[in-house]
């Protein structure tokens, strides 16, 4: 028998943690909601130091801000995970730190739990798509046996399948088909029978539009402000959409100039030097494009290329590494344009409770005068993305999750008069037998 707990992420958006629970305890992801001072995994910590193995899909902060508390509470394994994700975690914490402590919060845990992370590296064992074996640390137990795949929500990010004590478990991580640069691998296993779980991706609930419908609502608002000379900032994460959205900048947006934070920029070039993630023939594709591009792309530094960049004169399209608009960086950009009205704040991802992002978009702060636009930019499923997930990657349960409990209800509801079967709508705190 194995039961699957959830420590969060399912029926809310953020702080992503499953724990699977038989002869070994497996944990998948354990990260954090931006709201309040920080809402933290309902982990058990006596639970903790009998951790078996953890799995780390990305390192965006609701998937990976809360993994030190494990080695506070007494984990002495490894995080499995990817060299990208690994990379990308020092900036996460960083930025997770700042946004704790502008509520008046500390984080419950220090340096040293940071420092005691340790990691094995997926790809060294298989490349996508293909298992290996993992020999338990106690000899006479069967070997765990793993298989990945990239997911196309940024460059590291993962899905995984796990076989363990008979029993066939499939993790979506956070997913998508339709990124400009990033490719996503089918989860379709065909000589495997059916999964006895899913954990699978439905962030947008009901939304069934196309990366493409998206893309151009996003197009004609960013050039009808453009055209009127006005200006656009485009708060994104300094991994993920942000390199998609900047190269889509400079393809679509032409001859306007392009101000970039150097952090969204560094991301790039690391997806190009490391082009396992990328989609055939983007790495060069991305050279040659930035190159003809370089003319009116601007990577900013410092505040004082900022300050140089935004009094050059004329309309621009800004990308500062912080979706939700806490840093100061950010916030000076928003102080910028708040007093014009020709131009646009353009938020394209989720904006938590209490954020300055959600304070904008509810027109609780003072002195705005632009427009301020929510229009998302695809890196998660819809409910077409989640048939077609059920299609490929079929199981006797899924629980569906990264999406509020109405909108999870609402898709479990559609999809089961449909004639799907297995899904089960969970919140935190819940458990299942597996």
């Amino acid at each position: 028998m194995m039961k699957l707990q959830v420590w969060g992420g399912a029926g809310e958006h953020g702080r992503s943690c499953y724990r699977l629970v038989g002869e070994r305890r497996l944990l998948l992801d354990c990260g954090v909601k931006k709201e309040d001072r920080g809402l933290y995994p309902l982990l058990n910590p006596s639970e903790i130091p009998d951790l078996t193995s953890v799995f780390l899909s990305h390192a965006h902060e609701d998937h990976a801000m809360a993994l030190p508390l494990l080695y506070k509470h007494g984990y002495e394994g490894a995080i499995w995970t990817t060299r990208a994700t690994a990379r990308q975690l020092n900036k996460g914490f960083d930025s997770w730190e700042h946004f704790v402590a502008s509520r008046g919060g500390t984080l419950p845990y220090g340096p040293e739990h940071i420092e005691a992370m340790q990691f094995l590296y997926l790809e060294d064992y298989a490349p996508p798509c293909q298992w290996f074996e993992w020999a338990a640390s106690h000899s006479g137990e069967e070997p765990i046996r793993i298989m990945w795949g990239r997911t196309g929500h940024l460059s590291g990010s993962i899905w995984l399948r796990l076989q363990t004590e008979g029993r066939h478990i499939f993790f979506s991580g956070d997913y998508t088909r339709e990124s400009i640069l990033l490719e996503a691998d089918s989860p379709a296993v065909s000589e495997e029978p059916i999964a006895d779980l899913s954990i699978v991706d439905n962030a947008y609930g009901t939304d069934d539009e196309t990366q493409e419908i998206k893309l151009e609502r996003i197009r004609s608002e960013i050039r009808s402000i453009l055209e009127k000379g006005g200006r656009v900032l485009l708060p994104v994460p300094a991994f993920g959409r942000s390199q998609d959205l900047l190269i889509w900048a400079c393809q679509s947006l032409a001859p306007y100039r392009v101000l970039v934070e150097r952090a969204i920029w560094q991301g790039l070039l690391h997806l190009v030097d490391d082009p396992l993630w990328l989609r055939p023939g983007v790495a060069a594709h991305i050279r040659t494009l930035t190159q003809a591009c370089s003319p009116r792309l601007v990577v900013i530094d410092n505040e004082a290329e900022r300050s140089e960049a935004l009094g050059s004169a004329g309309p621009c399209l800004i990308l500062t590494a912080d979706g939700m608009l806490e840093s100061a960086v950010s916030q000076a950009y928003v102080e910028h344009l708040a007093p014009d009205s020709d131009n646009l704040i353009l938020l394209t991802g989720h904006a938590s409770r209490g954020t300055r992002a959600r304070m904008l978009l509810d027109n609780q702060l003072p002195d705005v005068r632009c427009r301020v636009m929510h229009q998302f930019y695809k890196v998660h499923q819809g409910i077409g993305d989640v048939r077609l997930m059920l299609e490929e990657a079929p199981a006797a349960a899924v629980v569906l999750v990264h999406a509020p409990d109405v909108s999870t209800r609402e898709v479990c509801r559609i999809l089961q008069i449909e004639g799907r079967e297995g899904l089960i709508p969970l919140t935190p705190g819940m458990e299942i037998v597996i």
